[in-house]
């Protein structure tokens, strides 16, 4: 498995390996690196030379950018701090290429980048669920890989630890969109460090990442025993299988309202529930109870 150092992160508001229903993310596979809201600005979370840029093929969205791109990078592994977890042996740094999408690129192939150089413009990509913000997405493939192909790429793991925040289910809007309603809560309050990583816990203490339920799989960004039985807001949510986490059957329900589900990830920045629900009436100031309840026919998305 790779490891990515907190540098790569640096840049970057938010982190989540899961939070896709592509094959890309199968078993953490990839990683989706948000930034601010009003920055628009790509910057790279590898440093190499740029192999090739191309313009690929992305699902039609009205809300979507026409096009979307793939930037390919011969990636100086030292140089970037990646470390390789797995038997010394089978280690694929040498040769190893970046795989990043969602990004309209002003690079060009021969370009040296380091982390952190701005590489071009994002792009809200017809990838992209309507209620998901801007980000870079990140994979690494080995030598010998097919570099353009979405499945294939290595697992992933970062260099931080996420530190888990515990939830009621209850909060006020402070955020609201077309498709979804951000909650004041869980807060970050009482963090050491605040700059710190963290995320959504389970009942367990265990950080969860992903879109529960609506993309039939997550996972966990603690270390946590293959098959541990977790739940949230005293509700089922399955058993680990590794760090991934087939997703029970179950609905997200706002004030007794189905919703499509909750949109988890890690932040070293401000942190609350975001509630994917297209549809919804909710406002800003309105309190807001979530609930979790089994369900025969749960919402499966992707």
């Amino acid at each position: 498995m790779l490891r990515l150092p907190r540098s790569v992160l640096a840049p970057f508001e938010r982190f989540s390996l899961y939070n896709s229903p592509y094959p890309a993310h199968d078993s953490g596979c990839a990683i989706d690196l948000y930034v601010d809201a009003d920055d628009a600005v790509a910057r790279s979370p590898v440093a190499g030379v740029v192999r090739e840029t191309r313009t690929v093929r992305a699902p039609d969205k009205p809300y979507a950018h026409d096009d979307e791109y793939l930037v390919l990078l011969d990636v100086d592994a030292n140089a970037t701090g990646l470390a390789w977890t797995g038997d010394g042996s089978d280690d694929p740094r040498d040769g190893l290429v970046a795989r990043i999408l969602h990004v309209e690129p002003d690079v060009a192939a021969g370009d040296t980048v380091a982390v952190g150089d701005p590489i071009g413009r994002l792009v809200r990509s017809g990838f992209f669920a309507p209620w998901v913000t801007n980000h870079v997405h990140l994979g690494f493939r080995p030598a010998t890989a097919n570099h353009h192909r979405a499945r294939g790429s290595l697992p992933l793991d970062v260099d931080v630890s996420v530190s888990p925040l515990d939830w009621d289910g209850r909060g006020t809007v402070v955020d609201v969109g077309e498709t979804f309603v951000v909650l004041d809560r869980p807060t970050r309050e009482g963090q050491a460090d605040p700059d710190a990583f963290v995320g959504l816990g389970s009942d367990e203490g265990v950080v969860l990442d992903g879109g529960l339920a609506h993309y039939g799989f997550g996972g966990t960004l603690s270390p946590v025993a293959d098959g541990h039985s977790l739940s949230l807001l005293g509700a089922d949510l399955g058993r680990t299988a590794g760090r991934d986490v087939p997703w029970a059957d179950f609905d997200v329900f706002a004030n007794g309202k189905r919703a499509t589900g909750l949109s988890l990830f890690a932040s070293r920045g401000d942190f609350g529930t975001k509630v994917v629900f297209p549809g919804h009436d909710f406002a800003v100031g309105d309190d807001v109870e979530v609930t979790i309840r089994p369900s025969d026919d749960p919402i499966r998305l992707g």
